[in-house]
């Protein structure tokens, strides 16, 4: 079922948004060799509490922690750790925020250090694929777009999209229906609608696209050990056009 939001909904998610883009800053300023992903949870945790919010990731289907942590060869779903980022590592924070009831969600790639001209550019083409499927996000385009417009984009650089994880519908709850690909066929699949909400969050391979499962049952990774970064921001759908709701005030 696709739960359409109301515009009091929509502001209400805007404003969770702000609060997560503005967490995603300070992370910014604190990331980096030496730092653990133990450290930037606990920070997290803090920070949302300070205004009032909460890890809504935390406890859902026994998830233990604020934020994941994906390192290097990790696609998503990684568990913080006490192990030091080290430089030319990369690491993907990804958390979802509750503010009084609404909710957003947004990861967001960061390089420890010089990571080298070939990483660098898997981080770049993964985020400007992001926007790519972004620009697809209007009223009468299909899923498919979306879709199409990543997965074009990324194979054109050399580099491969994760097929085994989506973005997908949020709010009341983080993950809902619609499911969005980041592959796919121009014109194919549900048509998008005013008052949908939905996360756009490609996940991008250096080398192959396949996932292997970790042991805890929740950490993706490269079946070949190669590096993975993901971008990802909360889209509501609008007659104006997607509105980014995981961006500062």
């Amino acid at each position: 079922m696709i739960h359409v939001k109301t515009e009091r909904e929509i502001q209400l998610m805007r404003e969770a948004g702000k609060l997560l883009a503005a967490c995603h800053q300070e992370i910014a300023k604190r990331i980096g060799p030496g730092v653990t992903t133990m450290e930037i949870d606990r920070f997290v945790e803090t920070f949302l509490a300070k205004y009032g919010a909460k890890p809504e990731q935390k406890g859902y289907r026994g998830y233990p922690y604020a934020t994941c942590a994906s390192v290097n060869d990790e696609i998503c779903h990684g568990f913080p750790r006490n192990e030091p980022l080290k430089e030319g590592d990369i690491v993907t924070i990804d958390f979802v925020v509750n503010w009084r009831g609404a909710l957003a969600d947004s990861a967001w790639t960061y390089a420890i250090g010089d990571v080298g001209k070939d990483v660098q550019k898997l981080l770049e083409v993964t985020e400007e694929s992001l926007y790519k499927g972004i620009e697809q996000a209007v009223l009468g385009n299909r899923i498919g777009d979306i879709g199409h417009a990543i997965q074009t984009y990324v194979e054109s650089h050399g580099f491969s999209v994760v097929r085994d994880f989506t973005g997908h519908g949020i709010g009341p709850t983080i993950h809902e229906e619609p499911y969005i690909p980041h592959f796919g066929e121009k014109g194919k699949g549900m048509r998008l609608k005013e008052g949908m909400v939905i996360t756009i969050e490609p996940m991008v391979n250096m080398g192959a696209w396949q996932s292997k499962m970790d042991a805890n049952g929740w950490t993706a990774r490269t079946i070949d050990g190669s590096y993975s970064a993901q971008y990802e921001h909360t889209i509501a759908i609008t007659k104006n056009g997607p509105l980014i709701l995981t961006t500062p005030a």
